[in-house]
């Protein structure tokens, strides 16, 4: 489904370069597909350039990702790779992007990562700064004329080598158990940047990441996403409930639990 066809997405997720959303949140956006939700990627960037790719590459791995979880729509933005700021002109940009489709959630990724790119906490900042932008009135010349619009809900993706430790607000894990596979045959996608030996550490890192968080939930494999609030609700059964089952290893003894001697 092309862009023009679209006028409207519940969900937008925004990376700084095409593969950062694969592996942060990929399972996550290949869920919501399959639950019938419209879904967008916006990525800042082209990621080039690189020691191994180039500009018309990686925007094929991009599309090829983008159909391996069924997303509706990728745009890319084409700000600077590598020298990605939190300016102005960015924000706009961005915000534009939202007006345009009106998602009821934005996910961006999140965190600080000094031994990888510093776009990574610059786009951090530009996804908080534009989903404000996308709301302010009397400045429609700034954004290709579209009507303001509040994006009601906000969530983070962060990056699993954050150089913090956050205390966030709220944690929600995603259980991603029946698109894990689609998850890394979409990161596979980027062969410009994983090569066969390169893509295995990267696949063994992913995977122990999705199953260390989703197994705090008693799921198989998970996807950890972060609130700028608490997580608000009426029904405290429902809210509680929400969050799966029992994250113990094993069930407590009982009629099916197995001696262990």
């Amino acid at each position: 489904m092309s862009s023009a066809e679209l006028t409207k997405l519940d969900v937008i997720a925004v990376g700084p370069h095409p593969d950062d959303l694969e592996i942060t949140c990929g399972g996550t956006l290949a869920k919501l597909v399959k639950q019938g939700h419209k879904v967008g990627i916006i990525d800042l960037t082209s990621g080039e350039p690189t020691p191994r790719g180039s500009e018309e590459l990686r925007r094929q791995e991009a599309e090829a990702a983008r159909q391996v979880l069924g997303v509706h729509v990728r745009i890319n933005l084409g700000l600077p790779n590598r020298v990605l700021m939190d300016a102005p002109e960015s924000r706009f940009r961005l915000a534009t992007e939202l007006r345009r489709y009106r998602p009821a959630l934005v996910i961006t990724t999140a965190g600080r990562t000094p031994a990888a790119s510093p776009d990574h906490h610059q786009g951090h900042q530009l996804g908080e700064a534009a989903r404000f932008y996308s709301q302010l009135t009397k400045w429609d010349e700034r954004f290709s004329g579209t009507a303001p619009y509040r994006v009601p809900f906000f969530a983070y993706a962060p990056f699993p080598f954050d150089a913090e430790l956050r205390n966030w607000h709220s944690r929600i894990i995603i259980d991603i158990s029946d698109t894990m596979e689609q998850k890394l045959a979409a990161i596979r996608c980027y062969a410009s940047q994983f090569d066969a030996e390169r893509y295995e550490r990267v696949r063994h890192f992913v995977s122990g990441a999705s199953a260390y968080a989703g197994g705090q939930c008693g799921f198989l494999y998970g996807e950890m996403f972060a609130l700028p609030h608490p997580v608000g609700g009426a029904d405290l059964l429902a809210v509680v409930k929400g969050g799966g089952g029992s994250a113990a290893p094993v069930q407590l003894p009982g009629k099916d639990h197995l001696p262990m001697n």
